[in-house]
This record gives structure tokens, sequence and C-alpha cells, in this order.
């Protein structure tokens, strides 16, 4: 095995940006989700109290497009890296925003999705959580406690609380490279993980336009998360190899 003294911790954070390039329209995009629906609606506690059975619709209707999506080349190098750092004794974390499934598809395994994932449900019954692959209903019946009428989306929604904050907290403690790839630098808590590691680690931002918070990175390379991120990835790994 490799030396681990110069190799730094590495939290990788992911948003809309990386998917967009599969053909996952981000939430902000002309055409968008929040385009067709009002967020209130499908997107808090309090729409799913008002119209369950609206919510499970556009939830569905997301999670089924995932069967017409891949994994892209930034996916599939950030994978390649997970692989290669944890190899030579690095310690890695990928942390998304995103809610789909494309970054597991790719092979990445330390993965944390702070704002939940599409295929995966919880019961408001029993507090559980579960993978979940086909569509839900008002009546679908919880695979713990057997009961009906309290799975939802397990997503976080407006006015919840993001998950892994911890765990979360703990990796930007101790790494020496964040990166941010494909976020928009507007959405928090994530878009405040880099001002929590300036002046302790090196922070690099790929994106395919400077972010709301560009100023506080280090390093910043532009373009689409198909082209900069593999290039970024390889030139890391010859830089530490």
């Amino acid at each position: 095995m490799r030396s681990t003294k110069r190799l730094p911790r590495i939290v990788v954070l992911t948003g809309a940006g990386v998917s967009r390039e599969s053909g996952l329209a981000t939430f902000r995009d002309a055409g968008g989700a929040w385009q067709q629906v009002r967020m209130e609606d499908v997107a808090t506690p309090e729409g799913f109290r008002r119209d369950p059975g609206r919510v499970h619709a556009f939830y569905n209707a997301r999670r089924a497009q995932l069967d017409a999506v891949a994994p892209n080349a930034a996916h599939l190098a950030l994978a390649a890296l997970e692989r290669e750092w944890v190899a030579r004794g690095g310690a890695f974390l990928l942390v998304t925003q995103n809610v789909d499934d494309l970054h597991t598809r790719a092979g990445s395994a330390l993965l944390l999705q702070m704002h939940g994932a599409l295929r995966r449900a919880r019961c408001l019954r029993c507090g559980q959580s579960f993978d979940w692959q086909g569509d839900t209903a008002v009546d679908s019946v919880c695979p713990r406690c057997r009961r009906a009428g309290g799975v939802r989306p397990d997503i976080v929604w407006f006015g919840e609380v993001p998950m892994h904050l911890e765990a979360i907290g703990e990796a930007l403690e101790g790494c020496g490279l964040f990166v941010s790839i494909g976020t928009s630098g507007s959405v928090y808590p994530a878009a405040g993980f880099v001002a929590g590691v300036r002046g302790r680690a090196h922070t690099v931002e790929l994106n395919l336009e400077p972010s709301d918070g560009a100023a506080l990175f280090d390093e910043a390379r532009h373009g689409p998360a198909t082209l900069v991120v593999p290039e970024y990835v390889a030139g890391l790994l010859e830089r530490f190899g």
C-alpha cells in the first residue's frame, strides 16, 4: 500500500449540474420541475398532508425518468477517483444534493445523499426507510410495519432537515481537498460547506459557470461536467501518483 502522508482527505459535493448532462432537468431549468408545479404543493410536508395523491404522482414520474437515463462521464470519473484514492490509502467521501441514483449506478460507494433518494421511501407510521423501486401510492404498504397509508417519498422537503449532516460535518472537518461540482451555490446548508473549510482545505469549483459562491474557492474550472470532471480527476491522480 502506498503512503497516505501526502494524500489529503477528499470531500466532493455534487449538485444538479452533474445529472443535467445525463438528461435530468434541474429544478431551475426552463421546463424544470419548479416551472411546472408549485413547490408548496409537492415538496413540503403540508402539501403532502393536503394532497398525498398529487405528491405521489409527482415523485412517481420523477422516479420513472431514472429508467431512461444513465450515468455520464462525470459520474464515472468520480467513481473511479473513489476507487483509486481508497486503493492508495486515502480517505474519500462523495456528498450529493441529487436524489437520483446515477452516482450509485456509476459505482460510487462512499456516498451520502443529503436530500434523500427517489428509489427510497419512508413510513410515517414506524419511521423506517427502505429501498423502493416502483410507484408509491396513498395505500402503499410499509414493508417494515406492514401498515398501509403512511408511505412517503424519502426526500428532504422544504422545511425539513437534510440527512447525514453529522457525518458530513465530520468529513469536512478533516478534509484537505474540497471539490464542488455542478452546484448553484445558493442552496443551504450545502452552499456553506466551502466557507466552513476555507483556510484549512484547498477548495475547487467545477461548474458550467461561476456559482453564487465562486469567490470563495481557491481554484475554478468552468465547462460541462462531462469534460471538466474527468480532466480534473485525471490531473489529480497524476499529481498524487
